[in-house]
């Protein structure tokens, strides 16, 4: 995904309604070049792009571009709440065990028996929200292999 330019994020706030800042346009850049990013991973970021700022502009500035849309709050299970740009369709997220490390999954098509709910109450439901967890490919391969013998120990010797 292209990074949009500082004129095109200004573009985007007057069409929101937001007032144009260097904290906005600073933690806009800083969620597009770290999607699923902490507010303190935010925070740190645009702390070393412009200096002095505080944690509460930074923060104040995560809650409005989010109430307007512009991006989207996502708060696995047992996590810090992670802040990304995508907005607009409904992907869902695979997330590391290990590191913790976020990715974007796309939604499945075709039969997905687990993302229509058996019973609505009559809810009009316009989304779902699916989390992957697993291990990363890094996280995998840093592990030490597992030990087979373990699993199937071998045969014993039929010496006497």
């Amino acid at each position: 995904m292209a990074r949009e330019t500082s004129v095109d994020n200004g573009a985007l706030l007057r069409r929101h309604g937001l007032h144009v800042t260097a904290q906005r346009l600073a933690v806009l850049r800083a969620v597009a070049d770290r999607p699923h990013s902490t507010a303190d991973d935010i925070d740190r970021a645009v702390r070393a792009e412009l200096g002095a700022i505080s944690h509460q502009t930074v923060y104040d500035a995560l809650g409005a571009l989010t109430e307007k849309g512009l991006l989207r709050r996502i708060q696995p299970a047992r996590s810090p709440a992670r802040y990304e740009g995508r907005v607009g369709d409904n992907h869902h997220h695979l997330i590391c065990r290990t590191c913790g490390r976020m990715v974007d999954v796309d939604c499945a098509v075709g039969y997905t028996p687990c993302l229509t709910a058996a019973d609505d109450f009559a809810y009009e439901i316009d989304e779902a929200e699916v989390i992957y967890w697993g291990r990363c490919p890094d996280c995998v391969a840093a592990s030490p292999p597992s030990n087979d013998r373990q699993k199937n120990p071998p045969e014993r010797s039929s010496r006497a």
